[in-house]
């Protein structure tokens, strides 16, 4: 870390049924010194979700009087809901010493990197867009019209995944949590991993 008094931030992003948050689990499994942050939206809570705790869920009228103030590193409409990242909550966590990792999607992590915070940027890669699609479906929460929506959305992420500081190819899970466990926590990752990630990117793409 740059300060040991002070904690950093991650930036983890990846299309839907990636496998992201089960990746962001395994680093907040192996270190109590990690948090995910609290993204705030205007979408309802799923089942079992509590505010202050998943999200700071809200309505679209106090959503943008925080845009208006400038209250956000970061925030973009996603799947015609809105999502973003508060600045007081990331500065309290990383002044505490906290190390934060930030799950958002691409558009957010443009405007972090536009607006050069200090951070690490992480893009998870699924093996292929055939499995990509099974694991939407296996997961059930969504219907075959928005499984579609995040597959086109999906081909638009990943253009965007050579920006990023590191890339993971989640093909198998314990070798991609021990690649961004690597990643947070010595700050190094393979090169031949990237480069097989960087051509997995390439065959989805053509």
């Amino acid at each position: 870390m740059n300060n040991k008094n002070k904690g950093e931030l991650f930036v983890i992003s990846a299309p839907s049924g990636a496998g992201k948050s089960s990746l962001i689990q395994s680093i907040l499994n192996i270190d109590n010194n990690f948090e995910l942050s609290i993204s705030a939206t205007t979408r309802k809570p799923r089942k079992g979700e509590e505010d202050g705790k998943h999200y700071f869920f809200m309505d679209n009228h106090e959503f943008d009087a925080l845009i208006s103030n400038n209250e956000f590193i970061e925030y973009a409409e996603v799947h015609n809901h809105k999502y973003g990242t508060l600045k007081s909550h990331i500065q309290e966590k990383i002044s505490n010493g906290i190390n934060v990792i930030c799950d958002i999607d691409v558009q957010g992590y443009k405007l972090i990197k536009n607006a050069s915070i200090t951070h690490t940027s992480i893009f998870i890669i699924p093996p292929s867009l055939e499995e990509l699609k099974d694991r939407l479906i296996k997961r059930g929460l969504d219907s075959t019209e928005i499984i579609n929506t995040r597959l086109n959305n999906a081909k638009e992420e990943l253009r965007f995944a050579k920006e990023f500081d590191f890339r993971v190819l989640n093909d198998n899970y314990e070798s991609a949590s021990k690649d961004i466990v690597d990643i947070v926590i010595h700050g190094k990752s393979s090169n031949d991993k990237d480069k097989i990630s960087l051509k997995i990117l390439r065959d989805m793409l053509s």
